[in-house]
């Protein structure tokens, strides 16, 4: 018998609006999971967490209330994860950061508040790389998250916390923020669904920013359904965010069923190639089946792929060391003294920002800098700009792009000592990240044992195509 908290999201509101379960009785069967074999001192066994909230029965009570009252949202009752860079009033949220570790939320995000509309119940607040800013959780102020699959490899990032309590089913579903792939690379090591939406389709209200024009809140769950469920309900625009975006912005696109695949050419260490060409052969076996589905397949020709990663991290270090910029030791965050204002700067933002935050701020510091801005920062958004059109184009042939999620499976913790290792490891995430568009990261098999996933990317405002090309791998397809 399926214990409670390994049900889907979909299973469970089928039973809770039966009135065969409780949203207590998910409630308690989630934190019983979370405190399993959990060490001393510690919040879970695998570091998915870095807070429970003491109020979760409460909550849970509460919607229970609500639906014997005539309420009956698919997520009344639900319990999810919260990542640690979206407010939750009245809890704690840091990004992961020693710099806001004492920090408690004054609003809730938008998205949160759809979600309390909705009756879910918050379990916790889960790990991250810190500020959003890496792709394996290892960047965290309070430590990595540990891969559910093996305990010795990485979740994946920057929401691995999130990915790793949704597959040891420490919580039905999950939100995680996205903003090169961190979304989709921890659904992808951890065997989960991962969805990054349109950009401007989801509200950044409330979520502390990494990379405004990049950043995406959305769903990890066990399934496409569920991803879909959760988008549903957090999707729409918002007053509070002027990116945000009417749902009816894009036009709606003519399913063809054609799925384009860009000759693969995999920059990545050569000690993972045995891993690469193994990630490679999943693929391709992923892509037969569904060749074989009645999809037609077609090689596609993405020039600009080429300069993607690099435009992509330029970008990223220039808005990270805007963005960060706030936490100064003056007006936010941890704030120490020194023997003088700048000793004070230093201090503060020394030992309240991690190694990986230090170096993003001080790269795209230089790359915003007189004399370089041309020659760095203005080439990207020029490359980016080309991107977004060779996307637009290649959305008039095909209804997807589909590429591997992450070239390998999870790597061991510690392993990629050198960070342009782990930066070359998002060269199929970024993509979408640059250009706006939607993507989801779907399980399609294991190497080694290791989970790996296929990505999907579709045209502007064209999730339904991922959920239906998604649900057709996932063998969700009725």
């Amino acid at each position: 018998m399926t214990k409670l908290n390994e049900l889907s999201i979909i299973e469970a509101s089928a039973k809770l609006q039966a009135g065969e379960i409780t949203a207590v009785d998910l409630a308690r069967a989630c934190l019983a999971e979370i405190e399993r074999d959990r060490p001393e001192g510690t919040v879970d066994r695998l570091n998915a967490y870095l807070e429970v909230f003491t109020d979760v029965e409460e909550q849970a009570k509460q919607a229970d209330e609500r639906r014997k009252a005539g309420e009956s949202h698919p997520l009344l009752g639900i319990p999810l994860a919260i990542k640690d860079n979206i407010l939750i009033k009245g809890k704690k949220v840091s990004a992961a950061s020693k710099m806001l570790e004492h920090y408690s939320a004054t609003y809730d995000a938008t998205v949160i508040q759809k979600l309390k509309d909705a009756g879910t119940v918050f379990l916790g607040r889960t790990n991250m790389d810190e500020f959003a800013l890496g792709g394996s959780t290892e960047n965290s102020a309070f430590g990595p998250t540990k891969n559910p699959h093996d305990p010795t490899r990485v979740a994946g990032g920057t929401s691995g916390g999130s990915a790793a309590a949704v597959a040891a089913h420490m919580c039905l579903g999950a939100l995680g923020t996205d903003t090169g792939g961190s979304v989709r690379n921890p659904a992808s090591f951890c065997g989960v669904v991962g969805l990054k939406p349109t950009y401007g389709t989801v509200s950044r209200s409330g979520l502390i920013a990494a990379v405004s024009s990049f950043d995406q809140a959305g769903p990890i769950t066990k399934t496409v359904e569920d991803a879909k469920l959760i988008f549903d309900t957090i999707r729409g625009k918002d007053i509070l965010d002027a990116t945000s975006i009417d749902e009816d912005l894009y036009p709606k696109h003519t399913q063809k069923k054609i799925i384009g695949v860009i000759k693969l050419n995999v920059e990545t260490a050569k000690e993972n190639m045995d891993a690469v060409n193994s990630t490679v052969q999943v693929f391709s076996a992923a892509i037969k089946k569904l060749e074989n589905e009645g999809f037609k397949i077609v090689e596609i020709n993405l020039p600009s792929m080429q300069p993607a990663l690099a435009a992509y991290y330029i970008t990223n270090f220039a808005e990270v060391s805007s963005n960060l910029s706030r936490f100064d030791g003056v007006r936010y965050g941890l704030s120490l003294s020194g023997e003088s204002l700048f000793d004070d700067y230093a201090k503060s933002r020394g030992e309240g920002f991690g190694a990986e935050t230090r170096r993003r701020i001080i790269l795209g510091t230089y790359v915003l800098s007189a004399g370089y801005y041309d020659a760095y920062y203005g080439k990207a958004v020029a490359a980016r700009e080309q991107l977004r059109k060779e996307f637009e184009q290649t959305f008039k042939d095909v209804d997807v792009i589909a590429t591997p999620t992450m070239p390998t499976p999870a790597w061991k913790i510690g392993e990629k000592s050198d960070p342009l290792s782990a930066y070359l490891a998002d060269i199929f995430t970024v993509t979408a990240n640059l250009t706006g568009n939607p993507a989801i990261s779907v399980p399609m098999g294991t190497v080694d044992g290791l989970p790996v996933g296929i990505q999907f990317t579709a045209a502007h405002g064209d999730e339904e195509t991922l959920f239906r090309v998604g649900k057709n791998v996932a063998g969700e397809e009725k």
